[in-house]
């Protein structure tokens, strides 16, 4: 099967691109900001994940990126971070329904929303690869990394064992 895209928005995007590189199948992570359609036009911090769907499935890519932002929070800075699946290949209810089928796990209700994907601007070079660059800087050791832990903990079959925390 070919390598698929997929946009996820939320949180900080070197802090998503962190833990989507973390993954197995994960072939490449884009980091940069994504606009969908109106009202959520505006770009918003986001990642671009290429991944093979033989190797992790879009239903665990989805989970884990619930997992590791405030899914549920509609705070203050949600036009820059704006809680979302960016879909590009497959269909927007299809994906609304993977993300609601992760509602057991939360006590507040998901804010997340399969949106359209409209278009992508890349993050300069220099902060590409953010957390590989400063792994050992005060921002990636408050919170990065504990959330890379969690995941080597709770997705250990899709972690990748060269990923260096």
């Amino acid at each position: 099967m070919a390598i698929q895209k997929i946009g996820f928005g939320g949180g900080c995007h070197w802090c998503t691109e962190a833990y989507f590189q973390s993954l197995r199948g994960v072939e490449k992570v884009q980091q940069g900001w994504i606009a969908s359609a109106p009202p959520n036009d505006a770009f918003s911090e986001a990642v671009l994940v290429h991944y093979d769907p033989q190797l992790i499935p879009l239903k665990v890519l989805v989970a884990i990126h619930l997992h590791t932002h405030s899914a549920t929070k509609a705070h203050a800075f949600r036009e820059k971070y704006r809680s979302a699946v960016y879909v590009l290949e497959g269909n927007i209810p299809e994906i609304q329904a993977l993300i609601d089928a992760n509602q057991p796990d939360f006590s507040e209700k998901i804010i997340t929303r399969a949106l359209p994907f409209v278009a992508f601007k890349e993050n300069t070079e220099e902060y590409q690869d953010y957390f590989r660059k400063n792994k050992g800087g005060a921002f990636c050791n408050a919170y990065i990394s504990p959330k890379i832990r969690m995941l080597k903990a709770e997705y250990a079959d899709y972690f990748r064992e060269d990923f260096e925390t």
